[in-house]
């Protein structure tokens, strides 16, 4: 298994990985992309950008607005009719998957990287994938951490910090982030 399949399966990435030159020009890639993409004037040029840089056709119904910030890129995955506002910033190291009809305000952070408490151990990169379920809606300047699914229909309310998984149908909020409401799905 490669670095980048690693990478997708969670787990720790040591700065002396044989194959961690790999990952770094991946990461020189997304930062010469960047600049073009944040500069772009319409939807249409960010959502070609955007798809240049992670390496895959955006749907036509998918709407980005710069500036959008990623370290890495290429495991970023966007569903079909897809809003993401303005200042986003997604780490996706870890892989992250938004599926379709998803709403994510001005300001989310989306991370999938930590490192270890230990300080012997802390530039070891500890990975988990982030799961954004369908027709889910993150509030502005909302964080999700590593590991985290927000389920189906789920709300994730302004400037909440989720830690831990959202399940479908409800609303989260505060710091950390706890059950507001649950709700019905029509």
């Amino acid at each position: 298994m490669d670095i980048f399949a690693r990478m997708l399966t969670g787990g720790p990435i040591r700065r002396d990985d044989p194959e961690i030159a790999a990952m770094w020009e991946v990461v020189a890639r997304a930062i010469r992309l960047s600049p073009a993409l944040n500069a772009a004037t319409d939807t249409d040029q960010i959502r070609q950008l955007l798809g240049e840089l992670i390496g895959r056709e955006i749907d036509a119904g998918t709407t980005v607005f710069a500036p959008f910030h990623t370290n890495f890129g290429r495991h970023i995955t966007l569903g079909k009719n897809v809003f993401i506002n303005h200042a986003c910033t997604f780490l996706d190291l870890g892989g992250i998957t938004i599926e379709d009809d998803v709403q994510i305000g001005p300001k989310v952070n989306i991370i999938t990287e930590n490192h270890p408490i230990e300080p012997a151990q802390r530039k070891v990169l500890l990975l988990k994938p982030v799961l954004i379920k369908r027709n889910a809606w993150i509030g502005a300047a909302a964080t999700i951490l590593p590991g985290v699914t927000v389920g189906e229909n789920a709300v994730v309310a302004a400037g909440a910090v989720v830690h831990k998984d959202v399940v479908a149908n409800t609303i989260v909020g505060g710091i950390p982030a706890r059950v507001i409401k649950t709700f019905e799905a029509v």
